[in-house]
């Protein structure tokens, strides 16, 4: 397997992910500022790693700057955030305002869980999540928000790693939550 994978997170869970990946597959891991076309052209599959901000993919720019070069290969995309898999819209909007079209329909989409520490984000971070978490209107989403959790595992990649071995043709867009 001649693969690559390619990441962007912000504090750390987005690489964890992908360095477990290395290590079970033994393929190339690039940082999505680092890869350069050439890379994408070499390799297939291509996985990518990415996590949620403010309710779009970190590497939304990237991908769309790559969209040539990556649209006639079988993509892996696993998205890191701290949405709960329960809220399926929620999660499908972050794939809406971040995944260009042209890449939609040849993606295995994998949603895994993240991680927040509260008092490692920068101050600009913070006063975000506090604001989101004012406006929050669920009940007990405002506590939630606020509240460390780290639910890196390696084991939820298992899904993925099955697919990836197994080298599932996409015939349509899967996702995993």
């Amino acid at each position: 397997m001649k693969g690559i994978i390619i990441y962007k997170g912000k504090y750390g869970a987005t690489r964890q992910y992908a360095a477990w990946l290395r290590n079970e597959l033994r393929l190339q891991l690039v940082q999505a500022d680092h890869c350069r076309p050439y890379q994408i052209e070499l390799s297939d599959p291509v996985l990518i790693g990415t996590s949620i901000y403010v309710g779009k993919m970190q590497i939304t720019k990237w991908l769309k700057q790559n969209v040539d070069v990556l649209k006639n290969k079988k993509i892996f995309l696993f998205v890191v955030c701290g949405t709960p898999s329960s809220e399926k819209e929620k999660l499908q909007s972050y794939l809406d305002a971040s995944l260009p079209a042209e890449l939609r329909n040849q993606c295995r989409i994998y949603f895994l869980p993240g991680r927040l520490v509260f008092k490692k984000l920068s101050f600009w971070d913070k006063f975000i999540l506090r604001m989101g978490a004012r406006m929050a209107q669920k009940p007990g989403e405002r506590q939630r928000m606020m509240t460390d959790y780290d639910s890196v595992k390696r084991e939820h990649l298992d899904p993925m790693l099955n697919d990836i071995m197994n080298l599932n043709p996409v015939k349509e867009p899967a996702l995993t939550f």
